[in-house]
């Protein structure tokens, strides 16, 4: 008989040798021991997979699964296939927990018999650990979908959710998606009624040091077409006001990264190009969206310039403010 644990803990990995072995060991030292955790090598070149491998004869509780590559999304949606748990959590490689987050979220779970278990979670930097809030102003699902694009991360690793909910929902991972897969997921779940609760707690570590090939530091043409495939799929489906606002800023933000990937100037100003005279005279206020603001008021010579230049002028000011600071 197979046995059915209470949590699956899904982490997709590639190129994660460096730092692998943390993000396992953390979730090994549990004080909750009803739980499987699912390694999807997702064709990573490295020793990711052997290390995956030599856990796995280890600790029966581990399962490891070896696929092509196809990208994050893909192997994530490879682990909900195959996870045999009442809930499920992700981790991704790069990442740790403490020790008593399963066991805490899963009687969270329980008591409050909620389809989904919000925390908050720690921001770890090189020098400083920031600690993430991450309390919706209501648990109505509609509220908490609404605060995604606002205060709430859209991550699925601060959350522990029931595996029902995923086949009961029609959620899946969207394949091809490169960023926001998580944030895809999240938003499909909660456009169904699912019941809530927040644990004021926080267990989970993002690593902001470790992962030096992030899409959100370096911008791809595969990152660009999950965020514009995410804006397609969400606009038009937020039950709240404040719906119109955040459909500008998130195309903001596709206007933005297709400005640090340095398309041509037809395709950067194409793109949501009918919000184009509103971010001109859009109040936010960053570097970026000031280089935007100017790559949109002048011309394509302008905008090469522009393009080219952003980063060393973004470092060379960050430096100079360090420097003021002291």
């Amino acid at each position: 008989m197979i046995r059915t644990p209470s949590i699956s803990v899904i982490v997709p990995v590639y190129r994660a040798e460096d730092y692998l072995e943390r993000c396992v060991e953390s979730l090994l030292s549990q004080t909750f021991p009803d739980f499987e955790i699912l390694l999807v090598d997702d064709g990573s070149p490295d020793h990711s997979g052997a290390i995956c491998d030599d856990y796995a004869r280890k600790d029966d509780r581990i399962k490891v699964f070896h696929k092509l590559n196809g990208g994050v999304s893909s192997a994530r949606q490879y682990g909900i296939d195959h996870a045999i748990g009442e809930y499920v959590i992700h981790a991704d490689p790069d990442d740790w927990v403490e020790s008593s987050m399963l066991e805490e979220l899963y009687n969270k779970a329980k008591e409050e018999d909620a389809d989904m278990v919000i925390c908050d979670y720690y921001m770890n930097y090189e020098n400083k650990q920031v600690y993430k809030k991450q309390e919706p102003s209501s648990l109505d699902h509609r509220t908490v979908l609404k605060e995604l694009f606002q205060q709430l991360h859209g991550s699925c690793c601060n959350k522990l959710v029931r595996r029902a909910c995923y086949n009961d929902t029609g959620t899946r991972f969207p394949e091809g998606f490169t960023l926001w897969e998580d944030r895809f997921v999240c938003c499909s779940l909660l456009l169904t009624d699912l019941k809530i609760a927040y644990l004021g707690k926080a267990f989970y570590h993002y690593d902001r040091i470790s992962n030096d090939n992030s899409l959100v530091v370096y911008p791809t043409k595969k990152g660009l077409y999950s965020i514009v495939q995410f804006i397609d799929y969400i606009e038009g489906k937020l039950p709240c006001s404040d719906s119109p606002q955040i459909y500008f800023n998130l195309k903001c933000h596709a206007k933005e990264y297709s400005f640090l990937l340095k398309q041509s100037y037809a395709e950067f100003y194409g793109i949501y190009k009918d919000i184009n005279k509103d971010y001109i005279k859009n109040s936010k206020v960053s570097i970026l969206s000031l280089y935007v603001r100017m790559a949109l008021i002048f011309n394509s010579s302008s905008y090469m310039v522009l393009s080219s230049n952003y980063m060393f002028f973004k470092r060379l000011l960050l430096k100079i403010i360090r420097l003021i600071s002291k």
